[in-house]
């Protein structure tokens, strides 16, 4: 008795000091739930485009990660409507949108005023409609897979099941960094 009552005290002891550390990552259970209840609402949003990564945060700590697909032409900025490129900047969710082409859909506030102006010295129209989205409605078995290339039009793409997963913990106005 006095055995397991010492290895649960000190069980205790090394996942507090973990947690106290920032050593420990949530585990995350179900949409908006970890271990301990609610997970929290992400503060940001960072893309990196080089390595297909999209992470969430909540006070500077990453709460999700997940592989994305990009838009087709996927290495430098967005120049213009119809490069296939994803832009680069600093943006946030403006709307979300449930009933787009793609299976839940979150508008990114491309184009800001630098892309507009730059499009526009060329004669261009820099385009929009730029989201973080599920896969294109009925095509969600093809999951994971989908990874495999960078097919968007310019929009970062997951599966049906992390984008809602990320629904319940990302709200109109969280910022979205977009890396080289």
């Amino acid at each position: 008795m006095r055995l397991a009552l010492l290895l649960g005290a000190l069980s205790l002891t090394m996942v507090s000091a973990a947690h106290a550390a920032g050593t420990a990552s949530p585990d995350i259970v179900g949409p908006g739930r970890g271990p301990g209840g609610p997970v929290p609402l992400a503060d940001s949003i960072v893309i990196e485009k080089k390595a297909r990564r999209l992470t969430l945060y909540h006070q500077g700590r990453p709460l999700r990660s997940y592989l994305v697909a990009l838009g087709a032409n996927p290495v430098g900025d967005k120049r213009f409507a119809g490069d296939r490129r994803t832009p680069e900047g600093v943006f946030f969710i403006d709307y979300k949108h449930e009933k787009s082409d793609f299976h839940l859909a979150m508008h990114i506030s491309y184009p800001d005023s630098s892309h507009r102006a730059r499009a526009e010295a060329a004669g261009m129209s820099p385009g929009g409609d730029i989201m973080i989205h599920g896969l294109k409605n009925g095509q969600g078995a093809s999951g994971a897979f989908h990874r495999t290339v960078d097919w968007t039009d310019g929009c970062i793409a997951l599966t049906d099941e992390e984008i809602e997963g990320m629904w319940s913990v990302v709200m109109v106005g969280t910022p979205v960094e977009i890396k080289p």
